[in-house]
């Protein structure tokens, strides 16, 4: 494979996916001498238009975990908007520290299915976006290291495996489970599905920068406590809040935060495959 130019691709609600796929593909820019192209989709405006790429190109294209999968309500702009062209390509998921589930199979077969080629992959833990209790300081220096050397054997790839060989290989069913059914304190199902977050009108200042960061577009423009679309629960506008004006109150919500708390705190491994 003879690549020309290197794009980092990622949906990042919270900024998680962003850190740890540029931190990847500078690292390849570097060892590779190549351009580096940025391509934020997290924002609706940034999905509305596809992109192609082709046998010169290296992508690397991350996305967070929710439910032990690629977040669904982001699955149909996926599936339209890229065409791989046989573009190298290494698929790269952030958890808060629970598991990945089959989020990187579900990621890979995506990109393969669109015309890429993978040549990589990773799992990596990440703060997750509930709680600062699980991964908090994830990921870490160690975490950058271990991404480092993933970028090296994919430069390997590159040069000496030519796009042939076996297909890459990494953890996950295919095809894919079920996602992951969240669970309460009682060890229940927790359903929260329409909780949306809620406004502190004392504490809000009207900045806007709630609506103005949902990946969905659901925050009303006008009032920013109006939820007038789906809610992804990814926490963009309280982790981005200046005021702290934003929060779940929902019964259940709070019920499988606190288990996650409870049960998932020890440090998840990061996992790379090449």
């Amino acid at each position: 494979m003879k690549i020309k130019k290197i794009t980092a691709v990622y949906f990042s609600a919270t900024g998680n996916t962003k850190k740890v796929v540029e931190a990847l593909a500078r690292q390849l820019k570097d060892n590779l001498e190549l351009p580096l192209d940025i391509a934020d989709i997290t924002l609706p405006g940034a999905r509305e238009k596809g992109r192609t790429f082709d046998a010169d190109d290296l992508v690397v294209f991350g996305t967070p975990v929710y439910a032990g999968r690629v977040p669904n309500k982001l699955l149909p702009d996926l599936k339209k908007m890229f065409s791989g062209g046989g573009a190298a390509v290494i698929p790269v998921v952030t958890f808060g520290n629970r598991s990945f589930d089959d989020a990187l199979m579900e990621l890979k077969l995506l990109l393969e299915a669109a015309g890429f080629v993978p040549v990589g992959a990773a799992a990596v833990p990440a703060r997750h976006a509930f709680t600062d209790q699980l991964a908090g300081d994830r990921p870490d220096i160690g975490d950058f290291q271990i991404l480092s050397a993933l970028a090296d054997a994919v430069e390997v790839v590159l040069k000496f495996r030519k796009g042939e060989g076996k297909a890459l290989r990494v953890e996950g069913h295919n095809p894919v489970g079920p996602y992951y059914v969240p669970k309460g304190e009682d060890g229940q199902p927790a359903k929260f599905l329409k909780a949306v977050p809620k406004t502190d009108r004392k504490k809000c200042d009207r900045c806007m920068l709630c609506a103005a960061h949902c990946p969905m577009g659901s925050i009303d423009l006008k009032n920013p406590a109006v939820i007038s679309g789906v809610c992804i629960k990814c926490q963009a506008c309280i982790r981005d809040c200046p005021q702290h004006a934003k929060s779940f109150d929902d019964p259940a919500f709070l019920s499988h935060v606190a288990m996650l708390e409870a049960n998932y705190t020890q440090p998840a491994q990061i996992k790379t495959f090449v």
